[in-house]
């Protein structure tokens, strides 16, 4: 499927402003991953851009998201490696299946990450990525009660791919910075 087709796909079944710009994040991220880790940039970038193409026809529901997401995405004949890392990205509707692949780890702590990284810019007074600087990020990372909801030890998945959290942590702003525009940020 190409670039335009899914982004046309998400748009179809993502409503919400701030999802598709959380997709759109995932999916830079997800593309400067690949391309440091000598990995095909628009297969990941597929799958940061799709991984939460359920998730309001599943009113986020953590049984059931990413388990209909990757049946929508197997339907339309999605690449079965990016199916099986959309699957695997929540897991809480793994059913006992685990990360085992780079894309696994990757998704799961590439569109984690974009999550703290938006909460630390939208704290500093111009609320943009430009002012973000990684150690702020990396800061918040051990304050608990920011942005509680981010799972940090999903984040620490990027050790799987040999990444320190600082190396992880610079390549991820960076992608989000290149798309600031585009996210609102």
């Amino acid at each position: 499927m190409l670039r335009d087709q899914a982004l046309k796909l998400l748009r179809q079944n993502v409503k919400n402003d701030k999802m598709v710009y959380h997709c759109l994040a995932s999916e830079a991220v997800l593309r400067a991953l690949a391309t440091r880790l000598g990995e095909d940039p628009d297969q990941w970038g597929l799958a940061g851009l799709l991984h939460d193409i359920d998730i309001e026809r599943t009113n986020a529901d953590p049984a059931t998201h990413a388990v209909e997401g990757a049946r929508m995405l197997q339907q339309l004949g999605i690449d079965p490696e990016v199916v099986e890392a959309v699957m695997l990205h929540n897991e809480h509707a793994t059913h006992g299946q685990i990360r085992h692949k780079p894309l696994h780890h990757a998704l799961a702590a590439g569109e984690t990450i974009t999550g703290l990284i938006t909460a630390t810019a939208l704290v500093y007074p111009d609320k943009k990525l430009k002012s973000v600087k990684p150690k702020s990020i990396t800061k918040r990372m051990k304050e608990k009660a920011f942005a509680a909801s981010v799972n940090r030890e999903t984040i620490m998945e990027c050790e799987k791919l040999g990444m320190s959290l600082q190396e992880f942590v610079e390549c991820s702003l960076n992608a989000m910075k290149e798309i600031a525009d585009e996210i609102g940020l």
